[in-house]
């Protein structure tokens, strides 16, 4: 089960839509560069998550939908596809070009990504509600480089 990298997403002063990058530098805190309230606020500061990863696959039938949503606007950092979306759970590890993320838990949808969806309605991906909709959140195992187009494997399905 593997599958590639299409796009990296940074927000440098955090918000959303998160914007298109070719490389990206990752560290045990995040992605370098793209502002994180869980990774500044050191009074709350959650490795768990330090990277967030969605669908392109997902994001295609958003759009098919009618939802305006579009890569980076959901405030993904990876947005990859290849992955089968709806075996990941919790403590799957994703091997992603030299970096090694460990999935913590599935991202609560708030209301900054309202305008990825129709009438703001941004449940249609709480995991709660839709699983195997949600983004994933990760906590980094392995740092290192990544790049568009490089591979993404689950290690431990």
């Amino acid at each position: 089960m593997s599958g590639t990298i299409v796009s990296i997403n940074l927000s440098e002063e955090g918000g959303v839509p998160k914007l298109p990058v070719t490389k990206a530098t990752v560290g045990f805190q995040g992605i370098v560069g793209d502002y994180n309230w869980f990774r500044v606020n050191k009074r709350n500061m959650d490795p768990g998550r330090a990277v967030s990863l969605y669908s392109h696959e997902r994001i295609v039938a958003l759009r098919e939908e009618g939802h305006p949503i579009e890569i980076g606007s959901s405030g993904e950092n990876l947005t990859v596809e290849g992955i089968p979306w709806d075996v990941l759970e919790v403590g799957t590890q994703l091997r992603v070009g030299g970096v090694l993320l460990e999935l913590s838990e599935p991202c609560a949808p708030c209301g900054k990504i309202s305008g990825s969806f129709i009438e703001g309605g941004f449940s249609r991906i709480d995991h709660a509600k839709e699983t195997g909709w949600s983004r994933w959140l990760a906590r980094v195992i392995e740092p290192g480089v990544l790049e568009v187009g490089d591979w993404i494997r689950i290690q431990n399905a």
